[in-house]
């Protein structure tokens, strides 16, 4: 079996990885990324690229007050019971650390969301903005040739394949008609992007985690790091106790890789491993009623491997997923996409409700307390599903899931089953098998309060988040309206994800830990293949790819500085990096 010899082996390219490879790079290790899946980037390329990450710079910048205890205080309450203090802390000294060691030696850039308010801003300790930042967006021409080899967003979040960038570009494109600053805006992008196809076939203008990824990637390329694809991790190597690299299968046949100082283990959870799901997700007792957006790798390979040497595994969060409602796409040929759920429900005139016609939760909440709302609605053996109903005007303004706002036509969305429609309220229910009665019950009770600009039932537009993704123009209230000009629409959502909650038992070093809170020497977990310091809940935007770089950048800084080497007596011959 070939064998090499590195100093790190990082097993996943998404956000934890490359940003613990990177990290090791400039602190003078080598390092090897190996990448299951012939494309880099995992799930990190199709998320929304937003970190969260209390006092970071660019919040000081701003003046925006914010300190580690009140962050502090807040992941507590959120976390509850499963609150790990030491990893939290780690995670609260070392994330601004990580941003501005980025922005200073690489070409990872961010900008801030000054008003994108924490999902639970009146908790102890939250903040009504300035914890979630988000990467620039970046001309994927700098990566040259490996622009092929970037995962590409899911095509559901794109227009026609362009990508749209979050906050202020995406209100430019609910503008478009009604501004004509927005509408140079749109045109001057479609101009861009219309360039890009006839010279290259693809979007260059890359956005949200595919900006985020392509800037890693760039800085690890420009580093000489090896992005290795379509190699995977089949097995640890295990000396004397320690970890010392892996066997990776790759097309070429299994490669020894050992790895002087540690491996990282950053492999994006186990979103599709249905044998992990059935176990797991309550409302999938086959593992087959959930449908994920994330990369087909992401199987979990990372808690396989280590469960098999003795690493534990958490399992017990009251939810073991970050949740997310998601609507399923027919796509021309044939396949079935998906399309996550994340501003649309807030847009004053959405409502959800239930196969029984009934609304369920605050639908302007963050997506996790969406479905956890659905979940608690749903009878026990029976499938989870809901759906969001909109009036013509609204729909036309806004759009919804999938379906664009005015002017593009909806006879695409009616003609494949995606957007179901009806003249009147009745006529819709019939078509998506609703509770007439109820829904209709439903429907006229929202109004009468909506009229005014009120939700008691739910309390629609009484957070700092839930305003954050209305509309400012709407008042008093803009996240309600009332749903009363026919044609009506739905369109039915189900049960998502956006990564792992549970996984890899680690400590503030981000080292793998076994059952008896022992480190196994040489192993470090970073991003969905580690538990979540959330313990299981969702505070606010980016609370997966913030930690995920900062315990990919803790993990590097300890190899450095804790190293667990192979001495050269125990090198595989001829093979020294």
């Amino acid at each position: 079996m070939t064998a090499i010899v590195t100093d790190t082996l990082v097993v996943g390219s998404g956000a934890g990885g490359l940003a613990a490879a990177v990290t090791a790079r400039l602190g003078g290790l080598d390092v090897i990324v190996v990448e299951k899946e012939a494309q880099f980037g995992g799930a990190s390329a199709r998320s929304g690229g937003w970190l969260w990450i209390p006092c970071n710079p660019h919040a000081r910048a701003a003046g925006m007050e914010d300190t580690p205890a009140e962050a502090r205080r807040y992941l507590q309450h959120e976390a509850a019971n499963h609150f790990d203090g030491d990893r939290v802390d780690a995670f609260l000294a070392n994330g601004p650390e990580m941003v501005s060691f980025f922005e200073q030696n690489t070409a990872v850039k961010f900008v801030l969301g000054p008003a994108f308010s924490d999902y639970h801003p009146d908790a102890p300790g939250a903040k009504p903005g300035g914890r979630s930042i988000v990467a620039e967006p970046f001309d994927g021409r700098e990566l040259g040739p490996e622009i092929k080899r970037l995962r590409p967003p899911l095509p559901e979040i794109t227009f026609l394949g362009m990508m749209i960038g979050s906050g202020k570009e995406l209100l430019h494109f609910f503008n478009v008609t009604r501004s004509l600053k927005s509408a140079g805006y749109v045109g001057m992008l479609l101009a861009r992007y219309a360039r890009d196809l006839a010279l290259h076939g693809r979007a260059m203008r890359l956005t949200n985690g595919n900006a985020l990824i392509g800037r890693l990637a760039k800085s690890a390329l420009d580093l000489g790091i090896p992005i290795r694809t379509s190699s995977g991790l089949r097995e640890l190597i295990v000396r004397d106790g320690r970890v010392v690299g892996g066997i990776v299968e790759t097309p070429e046949g299994p490669v020894e890789i050992h790895a002087r100082r540690g491996v990282v283990l950053a492999a994006g959870g186990f979103p599709r491993n249905v044998e992990r799901r059935k176990a797991l997700y309550p409302h999938a007792p086959t593992g087959q009623e959930h449908f994920s957006p994330a990369p087909p790798g992401n199987t979990g390979d990372g808690l396989g491997v280590a469960e098999r040497i003795g690493a534990a595994i958490v399992t017990d969060y009251p939810n073991p997923a970050a949740w997310a409602p998601v609507s399923r796409v027919p796509r021309r040929d044939g396949t079935t996409g998906l399309f996550p759920h994340f501003i649309d429900r807030a847009k004053p005139g959405v409502i959800a409700v239930t196969p029984a016609g009934e609304r369920f939760v605050n639908e302007a909440n963050s997506y996790h307390d969406f479905m956890q709302g659905l979940f608690k609605a749903t009878s026990k053996g029976t499938d989870v599903r809901a759906f969001l109903i909109t009036d013509h005007p609204t729909l036309r303004r806004y759009g919804l899931g999938f379906v664009k706002p005015f002017p593009v036509p909806l006879s695409p969305y009616l003609g494949n089953g995606y957007l179901k429609k009806g003249q009147t309220l009745r006529d819709l229910a019939v078509a998506t098998g609703i509770a007439p009665e109820a829904f209709e019950t439903t429907v006229r009770g929202f109004n009468e309060a909506a009229r005014r600009g009120e939700d008691p039932a739910f309390g629609r537009g009484s957070t700092a988040y839930n305003r954050y993704l209305g509309d400012p123009d709407v008042k008093p209230n803009p996240c309600v309206a009332p749903i009363e000009t026919g044609p009506f629409y739905a369109v039915e959502v189900v049960p998502g994800e956006l990564g792992t909650f549970a996984g890899i038992r680690c400590d503030a070093h981000a080292r793998v830990l076994d059952g008896t809170g022992t480190p196994i020497a040489g192993l470090y977990a970073a991003g969905n293949d580690a538990a979540s310091i959330m313990g299981g809940n969702y505070p606010g935007g980016g609370i997966t790819l913030g930690p995920a770089m900062t315990f990919g950048y803790i993990a590097a800084r300890h190899m450095e500085q804790n190293p667990v080497a192979l001495s050269d007596e125990e090198l595989p011959q001829g093979t020294r990096a």
